[in-house]
């Protein structure tokens, strides 16, 4: 597995990460225990040494399986995980007002002490803000992130879905590792300004929904249904009606991935890691075949030409549907 460095921070990590989210949260009922500890243990086996979880995932369920999977192998990986929500309300928004947000300092910190406990690591290797706070000033947050680094009890610090000026005050107190923000062929934002700002202060950014929630894999059509357990039957971009709109997208993927002797989510990954060096996806998947199949991702060179290809293709569809409700957007940007 080739090796990617997050920025200026030095962070090296594998050119594509696991995202771990799905093993416990949000995409139906949590999968097996012992079944998805062992996927862990072979994606470290295939050169998978970027891991991404949070506390709010379960809650507290998705961090504990990622502790126990990797503890024996907690030299060879790089786990990453996040603070900022009040996890005593439903985390995932979908009743009522929507979550609840917390990144007071003190939180912080209560966050962190119990994340290495279910991750059994004396270090979080970085630590997100999961979405910005607009009660507390993005300086205190970078403040009492930069403490536990001094404390050794973090490595690095980063932001998830944080807007432009956000990201620049906070990395002013303590710099920046990593973006991590929703980045794909059918979800562009990030190439309205975030890219070059990331650039120009020396972020890297971890794209999550590399794949849009599975919708560029190819393996949906207006047909698919979804649990009421699994996010994705809240989301205005997967009513049938979306997923006929933007079939075009990935039909797109599909002819260039014959040609490529590919697949249609290998293209799509493939596309992201050509965007950017300092760019680490960190697709989900709680299935072996899926994992190898991104894996190879990492070998497929898009040329210039394919690039130019990709883009001019892209540029004559327009994607259909918001990707979260209103709820959730509103927590984005900020």
């Amino acid at each position: 597995m080739k090796k990617r460095i997050l920025g200026k921070s030095g962070l090296e990590v594998s050119a594509l990460g696991l995202g771990c989210m799905g093993m416990s949260f949000s995409y139906g009922p949590p999968k097996d225990k012992q079944e998805m500890i062992a996927l862990l243990r072979v994606a470290v086996e295939r050169g998978v040494t970027f891991f991404d979880t949070a506390e709010v995932y379960g809650p507290f369920t998705n961090e504990a399986l990622v502790g126990e999977a990797l503890a024996p192998l907690r030299d060879q990986v790089v786990i990453a995980t996040k603070f900022g929500f009040d996890t005593s309300v439903d985390p995932r928004g979908m009743k009522g007002a929507g979550p609840v947000l917390n990144s007071r300092p003190e939180h912080i910190r209560e966050v962190a002490e119990a994340s290495l406990k279910r991750l059994r690591t004396d270090v979080i290797d970085l630590f997100y803000q999961h979405r910005v706070d607009p009660d507390v000033p993005i300086e205190e947050v970078a403040g009492a992130v930069k403490e536990l680094i001094r404390e050794g009890k973090v490595k690095h610090f980063g932001l998830s879905e944080a807007g432009i000026q956000t990201i620049r005050r906070a990395h002013a107190v303590q710099p920046v590792a990593a973006v991590q923000n929703e980045y794909s062929l059918w979800f562009r934002r990030p190439e309205e300004g975030l890219l070059q700002t990331l650039e120009e202060l020396g972020i890297g950014l971890v794209p999550y929904s590399p794949l849009g929630k599975g919708f560029l894999t190819g393996k949906m059509d207006a047909s698919t249904t979804f649990d009421t357990t699994d996010f994705r039957s809240t989301l205005p971009r997967f009513t049938p009606e979306a997923l006929q709109a933007n079939q075009e997208l990935v039909d797109l993927l599909g002819r260039i991935a014959v040609e490529k002797n590919a697949t249609p989510a290998q293209i799509a990954l493939a596309w992201l890691l050509a965007q950017k060096q300092w760019i680490v996806p960190i697709p989900g998947t709680t299935k072996l075949e899926r994992l190898d199949e991104n894996i190879g991702a990492v070998a497929l060179e898009l040329t210039r030409v394919d690039l130019g290809a990709i883009e001019k293709a892209a540029a004559q569809i327009t994607v259909q549907g918001a990707r979260y409700p209103d709820k959730l957007e509103e927590l984005t940007g900020r």
